[in-house]
C-alpha cells in the first residue's frame, strides 16, 4: 500500500514538513533578532523592511513567529513524546500483564483523565511556576492517560491473538512479544494518535501562553504574541493576526495529517 498516493495525505505531509523546516531553520532565515527592539519602528504594518510588520516594541513579527513556531513545536513534541512513552507503556503493560497492575494503573489514568484539560494544566503550572518547561510538563500529564486508554484496547486484542499465545507457548519473553508482535500491530494507532495529539497540544500550549502561564516575555511565543497584540488591534492588528494564523496553520496541518493517516491506515474506512 502506498501512503502518498492520497492527495490529502500528501498535502498534509508537505504542510507539516514545511512548518517543521521553517521552525528548524528559524535562526538562518529570520530577518531580524526576535528580541531586538526599535521604538522608532513600533506598530508598523507589512513593508519591504518588515514583511509582517512590527509589534508594540518594534520587534519584527516574522522573526518572532518563526522562533515562536520553533518553541511551540519543540515543547509540544517533547510533551507528546513523553506522554506517548509513559502512557503507551502503561496501556500496553496493563493489557499484557493484566491482574492487579491493570486495575491500579488504569484507575490512576481514569483519575487524571477526569480533570478538565485546562484546569489540570493550570494546577500543574501553579505548583511549578509559569514558564515554558512547566507548560510542557502539564501537557505531557494531560495526554498520558489518553495514550494509555487508547493503546490498551487494541493491545488487549493483540494479546489474545493466536500468534501471541503461540509465542508464549514456546517460551518467548515478555519483551520479545511486545517488540515483535504488539508494537508493530499498534504502529498505525500510535502514528495517527500522535499526529492528532500534536494538533490539540499546540492549541493547549498556545492557550497557556496566552494566559501568561507558558513562555514568559521577552521570549517569542505564538500564544504570548496573540495576547500582547490584542491590546493594539485598533492601532496595528498585524502581530495578533499573523500569530493567530500561525497557530491555526500548525494545528490544522497536524490535524489534517492525523485524519488522512487514519483514513489511509484504517481498513474499515478504506473499504467504506
Amino acid at each position: 500500500m502506498k501512503l502518498f498516493d492520497d492527495r490529502v495525505l500528501t498535502f498534509a505531509a508537505f504542510l507539516v514538513a514545511a512548518e517543521i523546516a521553517l521552525a528548524l531553520c528559524a535562526p538562518a532565515i529570520a530577518p531580524y533578532d526576535p528580541l531586538a527592539q526599535s521604538i522608532a519602528a513600533r506598530l508598523k504594518g507589512p513593508s519591504a523592511a518588515h514583511l509582517l510588520g512590527t509589534d508594540q516594541l518594534g520587534r519584527d513579527v516574522l522573526a518572532r513567529i518563526l522562533f515562536g513556531m520553533r518553541a511551540t513545536l519543540l515543547d509540544c513534541v517533547l510533551a507528546v513524546g513523553f506522554a506517548l512513552g509513559v502512557g503507551g507503556a502503561i496501556g500496553i503493560g496493563a493489557a499484557f500483564f493484566r491482574s492487579w497492575f491493570e486495575r491500579l494503573a488504569m484507575r490512576i489514568m481514569d483519575v487524571i483523565f477526569a480533570f478538565p484539560v485546562m484546569l489540570l494544566a493550570i494546577g500543574v503550572i501553579a505548583m511549578l511556576g509559569p514558564r515554558a518547561s512547566s507548560a510542557t510538563l502539564a501537557i505531557a500529564i494531560i495526554y498520558t492517560p489518553i495514550f494509555a486508554r487508547l493503546l490498551r484496547g487494541p493491545a488487549l486484542v493483540v494479546c489474545e491473538a493466536e500468534y501471541v499465545t503461540a509465542a508464549r507457548a514456546i517460551g518467548a519473553s515478555g519483551w520479545a512479544i511486545v517488540i515483535r508482535h504488539l508494537l508493530p500491530n499498534l504502529a498505525s494507532v500510535i502514528l495517527v494518535q500522535t499526529s492528532l495529539a500534536l494538533s490539540s497540544a499546540i492549541l493547549v500550549e498556545a492557550s497557556l501562553s496566552f494566559l501568561g502561564l507558558g513562555a514568559q516575555p521577552p521570549m517569542p511565543s505564538l500564544g504570548l504574541m496573540l495576547a500582547e497584540g490584542r491590546n493594539f488591534l485598533m492601532l496595528s492588528p498585524w502581530s495578533a493576526v499573523f500569530a493567530g494564523s500561525a497557530i491555526l496553520l500548525i494545528a490544522f496541518g497536524f490535524n489534517l495529517l492525523g485524519d488522512a493517516l487514519r483514513d489511509k491506515l484504517d481498513p474499515r474506512l478504506a473499504k467504506a
